[in-house]
């Protein structure tokens, strides 16, 4: 993974993707889900990689596993999202969704740089005020809005699942403390299984960026991913029946 600007202007939210529908829970889902009538995720999920990306993109496709609809990650030294925006949601919903890894990333290693990638992860982008983001973070967010053209997430949650930190973990990015990891699986125990995860997206936002903010800012986007780029491996996931609920 390259530098800082880089990273940021990666996270991309709907000022790239075109606003999504503001939908009322309840009536229609939040996130479009994924249906193995096409092997291509639905609009308005996109992938997105880095600016002037050279290296492979993440692969995304939508396929029937074991009579469920999934949407297939797989990273080949590669890097990439699907994202997927929303239009400001109020932050006081839960996230979830089953997932599994077939294939961890040899060599990863979180906390640090020549290891940032990582199997499987679903992130969250909330629209943090910017006046809330320390000084040189602001600049350099500031810097990579402008070269982007875009309003990049000012703070953005994944949930992964790691090669071996304990469940529970919770760390900065290697490149930037814009995007915070919380550990939910780990290492082998439950590879090639499907695990039920559901999050309190708000209570986590808090604990993880609690040095910076009190108050719960909208939601403006959900992505899910896998890279493999830095330490030059593979990894192989699954996810399925995401949903944002009440």
């Amino acid at each position: 993974m390259p530098s800082t600007l880089y990273l940021l202007a990666a996270l991309v939210c709907a000022a790239n993707l075109g606003l999504a529908r503001a939908q009322t829970p309840g009536l229609a889902p939040l996130l479009t889900p994924f249906s193995a009538d096409s092997e291509q995720p639905p609009p308005p999920w996109q992938v997105q990689g880095l600016p002037n990306q050279t290296k492979p993109l993440t692969r995304f496709s939508v396929v029937n596993i074991e009579g469920r609809s999934a949407l297939r990650v797989e990273a080949v030294q590669s890097y990439g999202n699907l994202v997927h925006a929303l239009t400001s949601v109020k932050p006081g919903l839960k996230l979830a969704w089953r997932w599994r890894v077939d294939k961890l990333v040899d060599g990863a290693d979180l906390s640090r740089k020549s290891g940032d990638d990582v199997a499987l992860k679903v992130c969250v982008f909330f629209d943090e005020p910017l006046e809330n983001v320390p000084f040189l973070e602001r600049q350099v967010l500031r810097l990579a809005r402008s070269q982007a053209g875009q309003a990049l997430p000012a703070a953005t949650v994944c949930y992964v699942w790691d090669v071996d930190l304990p469940r529970g973990t919770m760390l900065h990015n290697a490149f930037t403390s814009r995007l915070r990891y919380i550990v939910l699986q780990s290492g082998t125990e439950r590879l090639r299984q499907w695990v039920e995860e559901k999050r309190d997206i708000g209570a986590d936002f808090l604990s993880l960026f609690a040095d910076e903010v009190s108050a719960l800012p909208p939601v403006i986007g959900v992505a899910v991913g896998a890279d493999a780029d830095n330490t030059r491996s593979r990894s192989l996931g699954f996810v399925s029946e995401l949903a944002l609920q009440p």
